[in-house]
């Protein structure tokens, strides 16, 4: 039995009975300790010691793969709780761990001395949450009941009639806070949500036999959360198909979209457009979209256009962070502008500090810039058992109210919108001692249609700026025929006159986009291989990890800079 205030953790798959677990630890008071499914077996470790856990839930999948290796490194463990329905066998399980199926925990729950409990206290931690960190050892994040439903009110009230009739598609990391507290606002509002995966979400899925029906299809959503990388891809298979249709029906679709886009920006709708070029593409993720929220990482000013044009329904930018319980801010449904993320929620406060070293003031004309701080109830307890860690990022202003240290760049704009124009940890001062923005050299870059993803570099004892980039096949291999050169993906990425020739692209887009002479890559390393999170080279958010891609590319940093 489970004293209250006695952390319980969760590793655990996106699925229905995740929210159940978690459901039920915030009514008994069990902190619930949440960690990514895709952290190393090293990092989970290190979080499940930390908070002492006795008890963990989790799926067969993840205790046979991931759990079984480390059992032996988390000597308090006593007991495993498996939410499959019943299973036929355990895997043998090392020193009287004690395993027990969901159907067998809910029995003695239901037991009538067992049901009382006390309500927890708004100040009580709800979740101790593993942050990815693009850094380093994860940091769990205490968040208090009190923070979640700040945050949890300041998001639903953007997100106009919120009703039981909405239907909401689940399928990124509920360990996340974006899901988690996505997910919350519709158990709130009363919301039907259904469970999917990546690789199960569209026709088009990897998972997905050809001319079967993927979960967009099958269930039709109204609601949906993705981060931007999700709606790249649909934005790049969609465009594929459109370079591949008939002169005319081309034609068609870049009138239909130029069209639209003029009328979107005088307020006016296209019914006609929808129905008849629209409707097959909006028909991607089941045809009855109508909020997509974003969150997560900056998303394209091509995509989120695209998205709003062909998809037919609004884009809400958010942003928040683990820290301040996800809430931020989230633009209005109705604002079409891009690249902004809206303003601050109803739970929040935020006001921007000056960065000298940057070079970001509140006074800048026409618009304040500076570190984004974001303050309110929404902001959380701390990072467990790191004070250190606390002191640099959180702190009380004189009136009681906390406020949290984002390290983002922002600039407000004469409505009250924000936007993200830079991150602190990205600066690099070059030999000649000129800043260089990385996160900005990608965002730039990230928009040529030829590069699927890039993570730009520069070493402070160089002059320049290198980058390691991972180019859109399909491009890729048009760009090899056009200047003849044949193979495989692999032998492409590695012949140097393609480089040459992507580099001269990638050049050609820096100066359209007005970036300084100093911030244009000037050589690069193409890779065949894609950067997900089993590669260990980006989050679970996709955001990249700058150290372990460094050390990845060692070998090719060193050529670059004409080392060995």
């Amino acid at each position: 039995i489970q004293k209250p205030q006695c952390n319980i953790a969760i590793f655990c798959e996106t699925r229905a009975e995740w929210i159940v677990v978690a459901q039920a630890c915030f009514m008994y008071n069990f902190p619930l300790v949440t960690l990514y499914a895709t952290l190393g077996p090293m990092a989970i470790a290190h979080g499940l010691n930390e908070t002492e856990v006795t008890h963990i839930i989790t799926s067969k999948d993840l205790l046979q793969s991931r759990l079984k290796a480390i059992l032996c490194d988390v000597p308090r463990l006593q007991y495993v709780i498996v939410v499959d329905s019943k299973p036929t066998s355990w895997p043998d399980i090392s020193r009287g761990i004690m395993v027990y199926s969901m159907e067998a925990v809910k029995e003695m729950g239901s037991k009538p001395d067992n049901s009382e409990h006390l309500q927890p206290e708004p100040s009580d931690i709800a979740v101790i949450m593993y942050t990815s960190g693009s850094t380093g050892i994860p940091k769990g994040v205490m968040i208090s009941h009190g923070n979640l439903i700040a945050g949890i009110t300041g998001m639903a009230e953007r997100i106009p009639n919120l009703n039981e009739t909405d239907t909401y598609i689940g399928y990124l990391p509920l360990a996340h806070v974006l899901e988690l507290s996505a997910e919350l606002v519709c158990i709130s509002h009363g919301c039907r949500i259904g469970y999917s995966s990546p690789q199960t979400l569209a026709d088009q899925s990897t998972k997905i036999k050809k001319g079967s029906k993927g979960d967009t299809s099958v269930l039709k959503p109204t609601l949906m959360a993705a981060v931007p990388e999700i709606m790249d891809r649909i934005y790049k298979n969609v465009m594929t198909k459109v370079e591949e249709m008939s002169k005319f029906q081309k034609t068609l679709f870049v009138l239909a979209y130029n069209y639209k886009m003029e009328q979107i920006s005088k307020g006016y709708g296209t019914p006609l457009c929808d129905s008849l070029v629209f409707k097959r593409v909006r028909a991607l993720l089941g045809g009855n979209t109508r909020v997509l929220l974003s969150g997560g990482a900056p998303l394209s000013a091509a995509t989120q256009r695209f998205m709003n044009i062909c998809l037919c329904c609004p884009v809400g930018q958010g942003y928040g962070l683990t820290e301040t319980c996800g809430a931020g801010t989230i633009s209005e449904v109705w604002d079409y502008s891009t690249g902004r993320v809206g303003a601050p929620l109803v739970c929040s406060e935020i006001t921007l500090k000056d960065w000298e070293e940057g070079g970001y003031y509140s006074t800048d004309k026409p618009n304040p810039r500076g570190e984004i701080l974001i303050g309110g109830p929404n902001v959380t307890m701390g990072y467990y058992k790191n004070e250190g860690k606390n002191l640099e990022g959180f702190y009380v202003d004189e009136k009681g109210q906390r406020w949290f240290c984002t390290g983002d760049i922002g600039e407000f704009h004469p409505d009250g919108c924000l936007k993200i124009i830079d991150r602190k940890k990205d600066l690099v001062k070059l030999q000649a001692g000129e800043y260089v923005s990385l996160g900005k050299v990608e965002a730039v870059l990230k928009n040529c249609p030829l590069i699927d993803n890039i993570c730009a570099y520069a070493n402070s004892d160089q002059s320049y700026v290198i980058s390691f980039v991972v180019p859109n096949q399909k491009q890729l291999m048009t760009l090899a025929e056009q200047i003849q050169v044949r193979g495989t993906v692999e032998e492409i990425c590695n012949n140097s006159q393609v480089e040459k020739e992507v580099l001269r692209i990638i050049t050609e887009a820096a100066i359209s986009a007005k970036l300084e002479r100093f911030e244009i890559p000037k050589k690069i390393r193409l890779s065949a291989e894609p950067w997900t999170p089993e590669t260990g080279l980006v989050t679970d958010a996709f955001k990249l990890k700058r150290k372990e891609l460094k050390t990845h590319y060692q070998e090719d940093i060193e050529r670059m800079y004409g080392g060995k």
